[in-house]
């Protein structure tokens, strides 16, 4: 997959299929919009994601926006999906107040030579958010693109949005997180070294220390399964701050995975949270954690998948 982010200076060579937005989360109703441009792919043409860096709620609200889908999470899945182009747009005060029109004709036109669209009905785009899915279309027919608006995907008498998927995850609710996205919600990083606690117990377990911009649920217990090099393990994971062995405010996720012993120090992983179990306490001694461990363990093994 080609990455075109930092510059404003680009020209794609071949005819392209465009899909524009955050993709925050990459639920369903986004999948849906990759699979139509993705497809395109049989009629010659590159698949493209063009989003905005940073993010237009980070842009304009003037603070960081923590992410249900790291920027790197992103670019991972959209390799793996057969994305061949996508584009970090730079969002400045300058192209920030490009016109609806001057974006259609200057960027989708001339810069990638976009010939077909995929949209949702919230498309929002150019100065203001003044461009929409019936102005987007009207611009289409102006400049020759083939433009699809497609309509949203509901789940309850409501409709899939990134703001859906997190409220859902901020109640620690997986199984919805789930059902929205189409998958398990999942954190994506590097093993690195913890205090060992676990091992010294008998309980080893992996730490990972998740991207500071990444939108975790709540603290505490999660039944969970880990993905690396392509197979899958049964695991237990605890996302927060191990209040009683650390008084460092430092989130981490550390993880205990069934049937398995293999030394994975600096290896990249997947966790995949899939249903919370407790929340995160604070216990008055190492043999009562050690306890509680050998419980949620026991429990964990029994957890359908």
């Amino acid at each position: 997959m080609l990455l075109i982010r930092g510059t404003t200076e680009f020209e794609l060579m071949e005819p392209a299929a465009v899909s524009i937005g955050n993709f925050d989360g990459i639920h369903r109703g986004h999948k849906q919009l990759l699979d139509r441009v993705i497809r395109k792919k049989e009629e010659g043409m590159q698949a493209v994601i063009f989003t905005f860096d940073p993010s237009p709620a980070e842009f304009f609200g003037k603070h960081p926006v923590r992410s249900v889908t790291t920027r790197a999470e992103k670019r991972r899945i959209f390799e793996r999906m057969g994305i061949d182009v996508l584009i970090e747009f730079p969002l400045t005060e300058e192209t920030a107040a490009m016109s609806p029109e001057s974006f259609v004709e200057s960027v989708l036109v001339d810069k990638m030579h976009t010939s077909y669209v995929a949209a949702g009905t919230d498309v929002s785009f150019g100065s203001g958010g003044r461009g929409d899915h019936a102005l987007l279309v009207s611009l289409g027919k102006r400049f020759g693109l083939t433009v699809e608006i497609v309509d949203k995907i509901c789940v309850d008498g409501r409709e899939i949005s990134s703001s859906f998927v997190r409220e859902e995850l901020e109640k620690g609710n997986m199984e919805r997180v789930a059902e929205l996205i189409g998958a398990p919600y999942s954190i994506t990083g590097t093993v690195v070294h913890g205090k060992r606690l676990g091992r010294t117990i008998g309980m080893p377990t992996v730490n990972l220390i998740p991207d500071a911009d990444k939108l975790l649920p709540p603290n505490g217990v999660y039944y969970s399964q880990v993905s690396y090099r392509g197979d899958h393990y049964r695991s237990i994971s605890n996302i927060g701050c191990k209040p009683t062995v650390s008084n460092e405010n430092v989130m981490g996720v550390e993880t205990y995975l069934y049937d398995f012993s293999e030394d994975i120090y600096g290896k990249d992983i997947i966790v995949n949270l899939l249903s919370f179990k407790r929340p995160e306490m604070k216990f008055s001694s190492l043999e009562e954690l050690k306890n509680q461990m050998q419980k949620d363990i026991a429990e964990g093994a029994k957890w359908d998948l």
